[in-house]
């Protein structure tokens, strides 16, 4: 599905022209600048509105099926008992900014995120930079206690159904934050005020562009992946991707048993650029990771969740560290899942954010293997994985 298609959706039409025609446009079909503009406010799920005369918080949040407490908080710093004629609002609509039933691509991950942090002015975002193609890396933060935490998903392309399932989180905690509710049993403001929530939703937006269809065919970016697939043709292309559009597998080029990894890869033949488990020339000599290592060291977190699939499956060790209270928030976390906890197989268990993290500063890390199956999950599995996973997610809070 489109982004149009997305907005013709919430906007309760079934195709373009007659958008058009119900907005006074011509009806051309076509996705002109004028008839964007007028579908924008339904991806971002918000309008900028100029208050009338005779205008209440009430009069417009039944206009716009919405609520005074939704108006209140996209607004922090209005009165509602002097509004100005002219004056402009940010009137959230009454739907979900964050859809969970279409393939996430780089651009409906920044569409969200500005429609969330318009929302939910308490909510902020910046870029981590650049990619070697251009995307931005965003990171979401919320909270204002001393205590950090970092959650991390779609380190790998065709794992894309991790990062929805942190984006779905964030929005659901933010509007519990602002009714002043709890998130399953906790109350939510009281960990907004306790912990600094950090979230690297899509580490990898290149590779998840490609598996997602955004890369197009015939693009200079498409043609270079299927250039680096073609030598492995074992590999579906493009389902079986799970680097960046280099060919390095990013959650193999942390500086953690790299050398290790590099020997079991080279082993099966991973010996250079290729659609999974390529290391790299050297630990984080790609911007993806090293951006991931660079905010890292910035925060100092107490504890790290990255996002992965498939397995049902939690790590929590690196090698034979073991984290002081690591193994209880494990059991915690497999608890509230009903996932198990177990050691990372040795194929597998180097060179990976969270086996840096654990190396590095000697504090909890986890990588959650969510759902089952073969990757890229379908849509199909995401309210079955966030149920699983929303104890997970709250718990890395305050645990």
């Amino acid at each position: 599905m489109s982004l149009t298609e997305l907005a013709l959706r919430r906007a309760g039409v079934g195709d373009l022209q007659e958008f058009q025609r119900q907005r006074g446009l011509y009806p051309s079909g076509r996705e002109d600048m004028l008839t964007m503009q007028q579908l924008m406010p339904y991806l971002l799920g918000y309008r900028r509105y100029m208050v009338k005369p005779g205008d209440t918080y009430y009069s417009i949040a039944r206009q716009f099926s919405t609520t005074i407490r939704a108006i209140s908080t996209a607004n922090p710093t209005v009165d509602p008992r002097r509004l100005r004629v002219g004056q402009y609002l940010i009137v959230p609509f009454g739907f979900s900014v964050v859809p969970t039933d279409v393939p996430f691509t780089s651009e409906l991950l920044e569409v969200c995120i500005e429609g969330l942090t318009m929302r939910y002015p308490f909510l902020s975002s910046r870029s981590l930079g650049k990619t070697a193609y251009g995307r931005s890396i965003p990171l979401l933060k919320m909270g204002e206690g001393r205590r950090s935490v970092l959650y991390n998903g779609s380190h790998h392309a065709n794992e894309w159904i991790t990062t929805p399932v942190l984006m779905k989180f964030v929005e659901e905690y933010a509007k519990a934050v602002s009714g002043g509710a709890r998130i399953l049993d906790r109350d939510a403001a009281a960990l907004f005020r306790q912990t600094q929530l950090y979230v690297v939703p899509m580490v990898n937006p290149d590779g998840v562009d490609l598996v997602t269809g955004a890369v197009e065919e015939g693009t200079l970016e498409y043609d270079r992946a299927q250039d680096i697939a073609a030598r492995f043709p074992a590999i579906e292309f493009p389902n079986g991707w799970k680097a960046n559009l280099l060919g390095v597998d990013l959650n193999l080029n942390y500086p953690a048993g790299w050398e290790q990894a590099r020997e079991n890869k080279f082993a099966l033949g991973f010996d250079q650029p290729s659609p999974r488990d390529f290391v790299g020339l050297a630990p984080l000599d790609q911007v993806e990771s090293s951006a991931m290592a660079r905010l890292t060291r910035e925060l100092s977190p107490r504890l790290t969740l990255s996002y992965h699939s498939q397995g049902k499956v939690i790590y929590w060790k690196f090698l034979d560290i073991e984290v002081p209270g690591a193994r209880k928030i494990g059991e915690a976390f497999a608890d509230s899942s009903g996932y198990e906890l177990e050691d990372t197989p040795f194929a597998s268990g180097f060179a990976g954010y969270k086996d840096w993290f654990i190396q590095e500063y000697n504090r909890p890390g986890y990588t959650i293997e969510v759902g089952s199956g073969v990757n890229p999950l379908p849509l199909s599995q995401f309210d079955e994985i966030y149920r699983d996973n929303l104890g997970i997610l709250v718990q890395g809070l305050y645990l």
